[in-house]
């Protein structure tokens, strides 16, 4: 708990000082039925009143998923591509979104998972798209409002799109090391640089986990988080369509 403290709540204090609050949001990926670390996820954001974004893959879920969220009403649902299908090359990163199919055959597969997704959580779906790999090809994007789409999440700082851009910042994840959870203090030194690009540009911090994956060091980790964060004066853990309706609000 102390590097939260030190370098986390250190960096909300110094917001406080100033008179303001950093927007944080949770975004889960790869969500298709009711497991039990999705129950341990809706469990550990909900003791502590965080909102939750699940990226759902429309190809493999269904009405067990819808009901088990239907309970969860700090919990918005997001279109994770169609059905996390690697279309890439084997030297290529891994995309289901990319030119290695014809760009009508993508978009109809986007349209379907968004009127499926659309339909099953209604209350509490959010048009926004979050692909597979955090990837999609670049000429696809501004074909998306279309389809209904008014919004992307991908990961990294946020670039000039053709769409409103909520990503997330900082990967629970080792991906390529252990796979399981990051080290804490690595965690906690990305979130406070986040925090200290926001405090001068704006913008919100985006935390990316993975349920399915999760070993004792990630769950530790959200807990620790979420204790230093959520009653913290300088800190607001904002649901996803907020930030989105933000975006599209004049200022001034």
């Amino acid at each position: 708990m102390d590097e939260f403290k030190t370098v986390i709540g250190g960096e909300l204090d110094r917001w406080h000082q100033a008179g303001k609050v950093a927007q944080f949001w949770l975004r889960d990926d790869d969500a298709i039925e009711p497991t039990g670390p999705l129950d341990r996820l809706l469990d550990i954001s909900a003791a502590f009143a965080v909102p939750l974004t699940l990226a759902v893959i429309p190809a493999h879920t269904g009405e067990a998923l819808a009901d088990r969220l239907r309970r969860e009403p700090l919990c918005s649902v997001a279109v994770h591509g169609w059905s996390h299908r690697n279309h890439a090359g084997p030297d290529e990163k891994k995309q289901e979104l990319g030119r290695h199919r014809p760009a009508a055959d993508v978009l109809a597969e986007l349209k379907r998972g968004f009127d499926q997704l659309a339909e099953l959580h209604r209350e509490q779906f959010v048009p926004m798209l979050i692909p597979p790999w955090n990837r999609i090809d670049a000429a696809l994007v501004p074909q998306l409002t279309g389809l209904g789409y008014s919004a992307l999440s991908v990961y990294g700082p946020e670039k000039p799109a053709a769409l409103p851009l909520v990503n997330t910042h900082v990967d629970v994840m080792d991906w390529h090391g252990t796979r399981g959870g990051r080290d804490r203090q690595a965690l906690a030194v990305e979130i406070a640089a986040r925090l200290r690009f926001m405090f001068d540009h704006g913008g919100a911090m985006g935390l990316l986990t993975h349920h399915l994956v999760h070993d004792e060091a990630v769950w530790d980790f959200m807990t620790a988080l979420f204790t230093v964060t959520a009653d913290h004066p300088a800190c607001r853990w904002t649901p996803v369509a907020e930030i989105l309706r933000q975006q599209h609000t004049p200022v001034g």
